[in-house]
């Protein structure tokens, strides 16, 4: 079957990596030659992934059988609409669908018509004087989000990007002056942790539980970003989530996908629930309507399920399972010195990729083009697969010494300090559990 894969991407690098090994025959379409899917790629084009009017007519060209959309921002612009109107089905959300990601408040509103579990409170304003009455009176920390998307990077929350809610307030103000409109919420303390499904709008398929380091620098310092890395563990949960928190989470999945099957736009694709595991269970952060980049990386490479007949099933409604290896996975994203406030651009690397598959690592390409030159986003990821979490750390650390240039990455992703850290943040707000082994 002929699949077009929509973005150049790691997210993209590794789904199409993973699409080949189940059978596909794979062309590519992004805005730059990704060097790892131009290997493997029968066809590339090269656009804008938003131009979907060019996209579709690369998918013509190409005579594929389907497509398989990356990222957010063509999903944003009903790529997927636009496909299926032209007899091309499409795994990813349709553009009403995707209001999940690029609506913020739209997902909060269907979380609290349907009672869906992990919802919070919160309050949209277009209106400055109202939104600050309502912090006052509300008393508490607070979030800060524009309604639609930020590429991860303009969620502001007091106690971390805010000092209080006076900080709030100001950002806010900022906000509805430069949108009309803001999201306001209460904060929730806890862990973050990822939890990626595969749906065809009616069944909910889970994949191993991940974590993403969004900070630039180790110890959890710095701007947010893309992500700087993530990992998972052999047993598909992560060390401080039970299988009650496990549950719960995939409860939360499973009702927001019946919501909006109720509410007449169906979901179908990837759904990406980013949760904060509080002291009385997880929480929903923010869903995405894709894969996430990293967690593609730590999931897909242990997927032994053709994702190929996971994309047909999931076209068709007729999504049955997914199976994964028992293996722990750590993803480490190397940047580009300055990254993500002012990257150097223009630069080339050297990647000795022999000696990253000798010492057992997967290597994925992102923001850098065939000569090996920077692009200014996290160009080059390194995966280590190993039965134990320190196994794959391990090779992922090695894998990083073959890549040369004015780079640089957090040694600290998928360590055992940085996940103790985890597990002691979570004591500390008062969740009592034994840690999972991973």
């Amino acid at each position: 079957m002929r699949i077009l894969l929509v973005g150049g991407g790691g997210r993209e690098h590794a789904i199409g990596e993973a699409l080949v090994r189940g059978g596909a025959e794979l062309y590519v379409v992004s805005k730059h030659r990704n060097p790892g899917l131009a290997r493997f790629a029968k066809g590339y084009g090269l656009a804008k992934e938003t131009d979907v009017g060019k996209v579709l007519s690369y998918a013509e060209k190409f005579g594929v059988d389907m497509a398989f959309i990356g990222p957010e921002t063509p999903l944003e612009k009903g790529i997927v609409d636009v496909f299926e109107k032209n007899g091309i089905p499409a795994v990813g959300p349709t553009e009403g669908a995707a209001r999940l990601e690029t609506d913020k408040a739209f997902a909060r509103s269907l979380m609290e018509k349907y009672e869906i579990p992990g919802r919070k409170l919160f309050r949209v304003f277009d209106d400055v004087s109202e939104m600050r009455s309502w912090i006052d009176d509300f008393g508490r920390p607070v979030v800060v989000k524009p309604l639609g998307l930020t590429g991860g990077k303009g969620v502001k929350v007091v106690g971390y990007q805010l000092r209080d809610n006076g900080e709030a307030k100001t950002y806010a103000e900022e906000l509805i002056r430069k949108d009309g409109k803001v999201l306001v919420e209460e904060r929730t303390d806890g862990v973050e942790f990822t939890f990626q499904v595969f749906t065809d709008g009616k069944h909910v398929v889970p994949m191993p539980l991940a974590q993403d380091y969004p900070h630039a620098y180790e110890g959890d310092e710095g701007p947010i970003t893309g992500g700087m890395g993530s990992y998972s563990c052999a047993n598909g949960l992560l060390p401080f989530v039970t299988e009650d928190d496990y549950k719960k989470a995939l409860e939360t999945l499973k009702a927001t996908v019946e919501a909006m099957r109720k509410e007449g736009t169906p979901y179908k694709g990837i759904l990406y629930g980013q949760f904060m595991l509080s002291k009385s269970g997880p929480v929903i952060i923010e869903y995405n309507a894709r894969f996430g980049d990293p967690e593609a990386m730590n999931v897909l490479p242990i997927l032994r399920t053709s994702l190929l007949e996971i994309a047909e099933g999931i076209v068709d409604g007729r999504l049955k399972k997914a199976e994964f290896e028992d293996k722990a996975t750590v993803v480490k994203y190397l940047a580009p010195r300055g990254y993500p406030v002012s990257p150097v651009k223009g630069v080339r690397v050297e990647v000795d990729e022999v000696a990253v598959k000798d010492g057992g690592a997967r290597l994925y390409y992102a923001s850098i083009d065939e000569s090996m030159t920077l692009l200014g986003s996290r160009p080059i990821a390194v995966v280590g697969i190993a039965d134990s979490i320190g196994d794959a750390e391990n090779i992922a650390e090695n894998a990083v010494r073959h890549v040369k240039g004015e780079l640089f990455y957090r040694r600290d992703v998928g360590t055992k300090g940085s996940i103790e850290k985890r597990i002691r943040i979570m004591r500390e707000f008062g969740k009592v559990f034994e840690p999972n082994a991973c």
